[in-house]
């Protein structure tokens, strides 16, 4: 969970919170502030899944990189390793 998540979480429950004062006493003022301050974390945690996703597919496309970087290490192994017998097959 990030800092966004986090934030929006609390104003969110916040912002519930403050409305149903705003009800609770017929201030509509308060009410209106409590329904802003709610689509406040809305949006914050609605960011915050944003920011997860994109980090969890540059994860994805960091460890797929690093899978297709250690399969040309290994291949290069190979050919050079075949090479080198060739070269001791011609030298013998």
């Amino acid at each position: 969970m990030n800092k966004d998540k986090v934030k929006g979480a609390v104003d969110d429950a916040a912002g519930r919170a403050k409305r149903q004062v705003g009800e609770w006493t017929g201030d509509t003022r308060t009410q209106a502030e409590g329904a802003a301050q709610q689509v406040k974390g809305k949006i914050e945690k609605a960011v915050g899944n944003v920011k997860d996703a994109a980090r969890g597919v540059g994860d994805k496309i960091n460890s797929a990189s690093d899978r297709d970087n250690t399969e040309r290490e290994h291949v290069e192994r190979d050919r050079l390793a075949e090479e080198r017998k060739h070269h001791e097959a011609m030298g013998s």
